[in-house]
């Protein structure tokens, strides 16, 4: 018995006095120099942007990731390219957009829309965003931003869309790093939503909206 309880009371003892010991530094300060074990978090040498670095032969502190190097979530491969790129494995682009088509994805597509595409193509697509009818309408001199409601980017494939929203074109910059790829189809799917809005005929309104529309204005041909 004398055996197999003397260790266990003296660890018990070991970590009484201890637990007193850290009790007893609470909320105390001492003006000694800190004791530092190891100082290499200390004293850390860090480089800024474009600095050189002469650790490397090319001196520079700005590495390119190794060849190869994927980000994750960026790995492309043909089952994907169409969601990734706006391409089919052919390398074609995609007639039309690659997700469902949902309220939820207009709704998200129209924020996006708002935020980055309609200070220069307009809230109505037209091509008429602040950009370029601000400054009492003689704008900032940028070069035009297209208007969508022509027959030929209403003719073109979704998949250009996209690539123009991921890559640029002209002097339109590449909106890659603002929005991810289901942003993008997202505001594909609103542009062609607009589209339609411009170019619609009564086939594309329901047929209980066109009855109310007729009784509503009589004196207007709802047929067409």
């Amino acid at each position: 018995m004398t055996r197999t309880t003397r260790p266990l009371g003296l660890l018990v003892a070991v970590f009484g006095l201890a637990a007193l010991g850290l009790a007893g530094c609470r909320g105390t300060t001492s003006a000694n120099t800190p004791i530092h074990p190891n100082l290499n978090m200390d004293y850390t040498q860090r480089f800024e942007e474009q600095e050189p670095n002469p650790f490397f032969a090319d001196d520079a502190a700005m590495r390119q990731p190794v060849a190869g190097t994927v980000a994750r979530g960026r790995l492309r491969t043909l089952a994907t390219a169409p969601f990734q790129l706006g391409r089919t494995a052919s390398g074609a682009f995609v007639p039309t957009v690659p997700v469902p088509v949902t309220m939820a994805l207009l709704e998200r597509g129209q924020e996006r829309f708002g935020i980055y595409c309609s200070p220069c193509h307009g809230n109505a697509g037209d091509g008429k965003g602040i950009v370029m009818v601000g400054n009492g309408g003689t704008g900032y001199g940028y070069v035009p931003a297209p208007s969508y409601h022509t027959d030929m980017l209403r003719d073109v494939p979704d998949g250009y869309i996209y690539e123009v929203i991921t890559n640029g074109v002209r002097n339109m910059p590449s909106y890659a790093h603002e929005m991810p790829p289901a942003d993008r189809w997202a505001v594909v799917s609103y542009i062609r939503a607009l589209q339609r809005s411009q170019n619609a005929s009564a086939a594309d309104v329901p047929e209980p909206e066109r009855l109310r529309l007729a009784t509503e204005n009589p004196n207007v041909n709802v047929a067409r």
